[in-house]
């Protein structure tokens, strides 16, 4: 087996030419990976491995050397600098064929570090040391950035923790004034989900509820994304007492409908889509009363706008607000007050995912079951954009069994309907994947 880099010459070589071969060296190739190495190091055993390689394989649950089979009781990895400029001076030897040089790898933090750091983090945020604190956080960063390996070395060691802490600290003092380092904070917190429970305390505090409420109106693209991400994640941790916080925020919930209808951003609406779905999910009183808000604001319609024309994964988030706000008679009023709601819904059974097909299904059965008047109406205009059909072959194709249920239960609806309003769209069965 041959293992090197192949120049290929320009078009205008002669003939007869053929392609160039570049052999690594056995000693430069990592023993795992086979490829060269770009940061060799040493353990125990006296084999080197590449950096990378060689962690991927104790993160996996190996105790031994791959080479050598010993069990590894020191997992220390000692740079290896000696095989490191020898493949860098082969990488220069070989620059005429395409062969890059390969960089002098930084050198990993440790824990200590990270622990050090993050120990002044604290003590700059008690002091409201604003720019000492954002210093820090920089330095964090640029860690992260270096490699996934810091990234996991910092996380692992409760920096989400420390820094959600400061977040709060600074943000009860003044979000205004203290603006540059709490959106630096909010900005590594990003890629630290997901978040630990002193973590959130600390951002489900008011003070830090209301910091990223204030960065959803004031900040710009970047800010408002990772603001509204960081409430996502949040909220997906389960605890409701965050989420009836936010609620309590004057105006929150005009700013999520203002992103889900301008959808300034795929990224902003589709999380903003579950944020509000995380504020209406529950039966307590201020989940209630956003509900009742978000119907009254004009959600249904957005939600509507978004379903005719959308991506998947957007078109799944709407549905499932959707299928929430029907849960209560206001929301299912406002469905039945406008024109596009059957059609729209019908249209997307078994054309978008098996989730939207579900979903479909639900918030049709709901409007059709739960229908005080006109309830004929609705049964026999589904008839009319072909519903029945796609009912029925949803029973042949498979689902859940809540899904089956809420299918034969619509079939026994509409059937009475049937004679001479049927109306079948052939596209919507195109691509249909029978489990028969």
């Amino acid at each position: 087996m041959i293992f090197g880099w192949r120049r290929r010459k320009n078009s205008h070589r002669p003939e007869g030419k053929h392609e160039m071969e570049i052999v690594i060296p056995n000693n430069f190739r990592c023993p795992i990976s086979l490829d060269l190495m770009k940061d060799p190091v040493t353990l125990s055993t006296g084999i080197t491995y590449d950096r990378e390689s060689i962690e991927r394989w104790f993160e996996a649950g190996n105790c031994t050397c791959p080479v050598t089979n010993q069990i590894v009781r020191n997992f220390d990895q000692i740079p290896n600098h000696s095989i490191r400029t020898m493949i860098q001076d082969w990488c220069v030897e070989n620059q005429q064929y395409g062969v890059e040089r390969i960089p002098t790898p930084r050198v990993p933090i440790a824990p200590i570090e990270v622990s050090e750091a993050l120990m002044y983090v604290k003590a700059s945020a008690k002091s409201l040391d604003q720019y000492g604190c954002l210093e820090l956080v920089q330095k964090i960063e640029r860690w992260g950035a270096e490699s996934e390996r810091n990234r996991r070395c910092i996380v692992e060691n409760g920096a989400a923790d420390v820094l959600a802490y400061a977040f709060d600290v600074f943000a009860n003092v003044s979000i205004e004034r203290n603006s540059s380092v709490l959106e630096e904070i909010l900005t590594a917190l990003n890629w630290m989900f997901p978040f630990q429970l002193e973590a959130q305390k600390s951002l489900g505090s008011r003070a830090s509820l209301s910091c990223l409420v204030w960065f959803l109106k004031h900040q710009d693209l970047s800010g408002k994304q990772k603001s509204i991400a960081a409430l996502k994640e949040l909220f997906s941790c389960g605890d409701q007492q965050h989420v009836e916080a936010l609620a309590d925020i004057e105006g929150v919930n005009d700013l999520l409908l203002e992103f889900i209808k301008k959808r300034i951003s795929p990224t902003i609406a589709k999380t903003s889509l579950s944020v509000v779905q995380y504020l209406i999910s529950s039966s307590s009183p201020s989940s209630e009363k956003m509900k009742l808000a978000f119907i009254e604001k004009g959600l249904i319609s957005s939600l509507l706008d978004i379903l005719i024309e959308s991506e998947r994964s957007l078109c799944e988030r709407a549905l499932g607000v959707f299928d929430t706000l029907c849960s209560c008679e206001e929301g299912r009023e406002m469905a039945y007050s406008n024109d596009l709601t059957i059609p729209v819904l019908v249209k997307k059974i078994l054309r978008v995912s098996e989730l939207a097909t579900n979903l479909s299904v639900s918030v049709i059965w709901k409007l059709c079951k739960y229908a005080r008047k006109d309830g004929e109406t609705v049964l026999v205009e589904a008839l009319q954009v072909g519903a029945f059909q796609k009912l029925l072959l949803i029973l042949q194709v498979g689902r859940g069994d809540e899904t089956k249920e809420k299918t034969t239960e619509l079939l026994k609806l509409m059937n009475p309907y049937r004679a001479g309003l049927e109306c079948i769209d052939s596209a919507d069965f195109k691509n249909l994947k029978r489990s028969f």
